[in-house]
C-alpha cells in the first residue's frame, strides 16, 4: 500500500470516528441542549441586560461615577447568578461535560493505541 493509499484510507478511518461521535447520544443531547438554549427568550433577554450592565458599569467608572458603577456591577453579578442558575444553563453544562468525557476518553485511547504500534508493541 503507497502512502497516498494510506493516508485516504486513515482519512476514512477518521471520518467514520467523527460519524460514531456525531451520532453518540451524549452529543447528540449536548447539541440539542445548546440549541435550545441559544434559541431560548429569556436566556437571550438575560445576556443583552448582562452587556447593558457591563457598559454601565464601564461608563460609570470612566465618568467617576463609583456608586454607580458598584450597583451596576451588583446588578451584573445578579444577572450572572440568575442565568447560571437557569435550567437550560445547568442542563446545558451538565451535557457539555458528559460529550466533553466522551472524546477525551477517544482521545486518550486513540493515545495509547498510536503509542504502541509506535514503540512496537502491537503491529
Amino acid at each position: 500500500m503507497t502512502f497516498l493509499e494510506e493516508e485516504k484510507q486513515l482519512e476514512q478511518e477518521v471520518e467514520k470516528l467523527l460519524d460514531l461521535l456525531k451520532n453518540h447520544e451524549s452529543v447528540q443531547q449536548f447539541q440539542a441542549v445548546r440549541n435550545r438554549a441559544e434559541n431560548h427568550p429569556k436566556l437571550k433577554e438575560l445576556e443583552a441586560q448582562i452587556k447593558a450592565a457591563q457598559k454601565d458599569a464601564v461608563n460609570f467608572e470612566h465618568y467617576g461615577k463609583p456608586e454607580a458603577q458598584r450597583q451596576a456591577v451588583a446588578e451584573i453579578n445578579r444577572l450572572n447568578k440568575e442565568y447560571k442558575s437557569h435550567p437550560l444553563v445547568e442542563s446545558y453544562r451538565q451535557s457539555l461535560i458528559e460529550a466533553d468525557e466522551l472524546l477525551q476518553h477517544v482521545s486518550t485511547m486513540i493515545q495509547k493505541n498510536v503509542n504502541r504500534v509506535i514503540e512496537g508493541e502491537e503491529e
